[in-house]
């Protein structure tokens, strides 16, 4: 496994980020999932990812209405040490319907901290990361509040994901100009199919020394097998969030798809490996975030790491591409 600086800070994370939005069941909260793994059958993935090297592990409290924290927080005490860790988790999605129930206010800020730390059953998180922009808090309410979690030492770091870069720009002024603890990461919607962040996001966090996390750089599995216009896994059947970000765009995607599939099988490897081979090969991006519900894609992630892509095979990769709109859900 190969280790990077995560931003502009002397912490060293993985190349590959195990995203656990996959891992713990429950059959409560505002969002949960039919396709995501039992607790038993999570643990061998964060084992499995811990033995090949990789130190950096991503959830959020949403997921499976606080599981996903649970599990993730169960089986690195069982199998690693805290300090050889790097845990990241996320706040902003609706925890439950109603007032308060949601979003970036001091009050939401405070609250679902501890009740993270809880779940994780750690004393700290050292990425705590907004999911989402939230338009009905002040920003500046919400910059003060993500100060006081790193200033009270239950988080080490901050981080965003997914807004414009105006926004996070915006974001990150107010922090110099107040002194708070500023953003070292975004968590961005990146892969081969929709590369719309090339335009201002990844020149930002490169320019402004923030580490780039993108989610989904398999795009939902769709970079890894033949074009399927119609969804073959559990996953792709019960995915509403993965109809909004490709549903208006399949013609634009499938050549794209068809060229991973033509450098892999001249390479000898998988598709997921060349998607996420090209990926690494961008300057700006720090670790991307996969999840793994099967061994292959954990091991197609690790092999990943050691793939280099020529410059030939990058231009062919990229030169079909055409622009994209934001999709809907993504900000």
């Amino acid at each position: 496994m190969e280790y990077v600086k995560l931003g502009h800070t002397g912490l060293e994370v993985s190349r590959i980020c195990l995203g656990c939005m996959s891992y713990g069941q429950s059959d409560s909260g505002v969002m949960k999932w039919a396709w995501t793994l039992s607790e038993e059958d999570s643990r061998p993935y964060i084992k499995t990812a811990l033995e090949h090297g990789i130190n950096f592990f991503d959830t959020a409290n949403v997921y499976s209405h606080g599981e996903s924290e649970r599990v993730l927080g169960r089986a690195l005490r069982d199998f690693a040490k805290r300090d050889e860790v790097v845990i990241a988790t996320k706040v902003y999605s609706p925890m439950r319907l109603g007032p308060n129930g949601k979003g970036l206010s001091r009050k939401a800020i405070l609250s679902e901290i501890d009740d993270s730390l809880k779940r994780l059953g750690t004393d700290y998180v050292d990425l705590y990361i907004i999911h989402r922009y939230d338009y009905e808090t002040p920003l500046e309410e919400t910059l003060e509040a993500l100060d006081e979690v790193v200033r009270s030492g239950k988080a080490l770091y901050l981080g965003a994901s997914s807004m414009y870069a105006w926004q996070f720009m915006k974001a990150i002024g107010l922090q110099r100009a107040n002194g708070w603890a500023q953003f070292i990461s975004m968590q961005n919607y990146y892969n081969l199919m929709y590369r719309e962040e090339e335009r201002e996001m990844l020149p930002l966090c490169k320019s402004e020394g923030i580490g780039v996390t993108p989610w989904s750089p398999l795009a939902r599995g769709r970079l890894t097998r033949p074009w399927q216009n119609e969804p073959q896994t559990e996953r792709a059947k019960n995915d509403a969030l993965g109809d909004r970000l490709y549903e208006k765009s399949k013609k634009l995607d499938k050549p794209v798809v068809d060229r991973v599939l033509e450098v892999a099988k001249a390479r000898g490897v998988s598709p997921a490996q060349v998607a996420l081979a090209w990926m690494l090969s961008k300057p700006a991006v720090t670790s991307p975030i996969i999840g793994a519900t099967k061994p292959h894609q954990l091991d197609d992630a690790i092999k990943a790491v050691s793939l280099k892509l020529s410059d030939e095979e990058i231009a062919h990769l990229e030169d079909l591409y055409e622009p994209h709109h934001a999709p809907e859900g993504y900000v």
